[in-house]
């Protein structure tokens, strides 16, 4: 009896036996997704990052092979509804908001707990479901850079910079338990070192308590330290486990978390500051040796590599938007709190509505400013806009935002519409307050109310170029690039901002027909 017929089923069986892994090339997503902490709960991969003053805030991204992510959640709109979040009375949360979130998973819930610089406070979230709608608590102390950790029906964070401490909490996380431990852990040496000892991650595997911070010593790059005790109160011995340059930078790559894979296997996920674009995340191999989790290849970032999990979808931390959803998509973000009552996706189908509601002196304190991520090496943006909805006074158009700003829009004069391109630079005086100084660097009579304007991003040496065109053909790109830097007054990397802002009267419109990024 002939069994050719079976080769077929047997070849099925053979490749079904050999599982398929994910290839990993770092960065995992080459944009601005600093400060995190990585959880598993079961198959799913969740990480949080910061992003400070934009609105909703706290981003949840989900993974099944920890190297393609997906923003699926926020974890709040917005924190507070006062001067700062508002951009009144010249309050903002510049280079302040939430900072570097702990997410952890006990007891049929998530938690998440961050500070908010702006606030000194420290806030709690948590929810039984990612999706469903988180419930916070308010602390009134700030705990710089906390990692939480559930230890026997009790509960502790652990913070600070440069002197490491552990506080505990009530068991509901509503506050700093009275009496409760509240000590320092250890201290990072001040010779020798820039930054030191902060960003902390707080685990406990096995027969060790193992706390993870990024240092700088001084004269080298960033460094991943991991410190670990016997005990939970210590005494504590260091011991670095992350060290070296990264794709050609000196920047390092250090500061993130841990986590063990269902099939056993440890990885970590840690940033490298990468100049304009941002902060931007690696994924590293975990060996232990001795009891210690030596990241990447016996300390030094790895490049590339296999993660032993299933491939699984693909990115979605940023996108191309046609405005034909009556949801703003998750991409997106509000440049601090939105005013609800002057956006719309339904006004005009198929475009999106942005109203100058509140008036403002500029682009940094004008409401309604929708934000979305760039990325690196190179990626362009493009939109199509209608200012036919602008009043005298009114400004509108697609930014390179941060600190150091390139704009290029319409804005509405009594003579009518004008195209015009401006620098925004910030100043830095002896007393440190920071002033602002524009340069015009184009302008010309608008040719219609209809325009598309492009940003082409380089963050090989972080250059940014704008174009405009009248046809949506032809392309006239402009000279004098804006030279990106990444500042710390606003802590963020670059991102394209659609904006429409009034100086004179509120109540004017701009539509955006599309925005697509590649």
């Amino acid at each position: 009896m002939r069994k050719w017929f079976l080769l077929p089923l047997l070849a099925l069986l053979l490749t079904a036996c050999v599982r398929p892994r994910t290839q990993c090339v770092n960065p995992l997503t080459y944009t601005d997704i600093p400060d995190n902490d990585v959880i598993r709960v079961g198959e799913d991969y969740y990480m949080v990052s910061t992003t400070m003053y934009f609105c909703p805030g706290a981003p949840v991204m989900q993974s099944r092979d920890l190297v393609h992510w997906r923003i699926v959640d926020y974890i709040y709109d917005c924190l507070e509804d006062d001067d700062v979040y508002n951009l009144r009375n010249g309050a903002n949360a510049y280079g302040k908001g939430q900072w570097a979130t702990s997410l952890r998973y006990e007891n049929g819930r998530f938690w998440a707990l961050f500070i908010a610089n702006d606030q000194r406070k420290t806030y709690v979230y948590s929810t039984p479901r990612i999706g469903e709608k988180w419930t916070r608590q308010v602390i009134g102390q700030p705990f710089h850079d906390a990692s939480l950790l559930f230890e026997d029906g009790r509960v502790y964070v652990v913070w600070g910079n440069g002197e490491i401490r552990i506080t505990e909490l009530e068991p509901d996380l509503s506050g700093v338990r009275e009496g409760g431990v509240d000590q320092v852990l250890f201290t990072c040496p001040r010779e020798g070192y820039g930054l030191r000892a902060e960003g902390a991650h707080v685990y406990h595997i096995g027969d060790w308590y193992y706390v993870l911070v990024i240092d700088w010593p001084s004269g080298g790059p960033r460094t991943e330290t991991c410190w670990r005790s016997r005990e939970m109160l210590g005494p504590y011995e260091p011991k670095t486990i992350l060290q070296g340059e990264f794709d050609g930078r000196r920047d390092g790559v250090a500061q993130g978390a841990i986590v063990q894979t269902q099939k056993g296997d440890w990885y970590a996920v840690m940033f490298q500051d990468h100049g304009a674009v941002g902060r931007i995340p690696t994924l590293q191999p975990v060996t232990w040796t001795d009891s210690w989790p030596i990241l990447g290849d016996n300390t030094v970032p790895v490049k590339e590599f296999e993660v032993n999990l299933r491939p699984d979808g693909k990115d979605y931390v940023w996108d191309s938007d046609e405005f034909d959803s009556d949801k703003l998509a998750l991409v997106w973000q509000w440049n601090h709190k939105p005013l609800d009552d002057c956006w719309s996706l339904s006004q005009r189908p198929g475009w999106l509505r942005l109203t100058a509601g509140q008036l403002a002196t500029g682009l940094p304190d004008a409401r309604n400013t929708l934000t979305q991520r760039t990325f690196g090496p190179q990626c362009t943006s493009v939109v199509l806009l209608d200012a036919s909805g602008l009043k005298p006074g009114d400004y509108a158009g697609l930014s390179a935002f941060q600190s150091c700003r390139g704009d290029i829009g319409l804005r509405c004069t009594e003579a009518g519409l004008e195209l015009y391109y401006v620098h925004e630079l910030p100043q830095r005086g002896e007393d440190r307050t920071v002033t602002r100084r524009t340069r015009e660097l184009f302008s010309m009579p608008a040719v219609a109310p209809q325009v598309s304007l492009r940003i082409r991003y380089d963050f090989d040496v972080d250059q940014a170029w704008f174009s405009y065109s009248w046809d949506g053909t032809e392309w006239t790109e402009l000279e004098d690039p804006l030279q990106m830097r990444y500042t710390l007054d606003y802590f963020t990397g670059y991102r394209s901002a659609l904006y429409c802002y009034a100086t004179r009267t509120p109540g004017g419109h701009e539509d955006f027909d599309y925005f697509r990024q590649f």
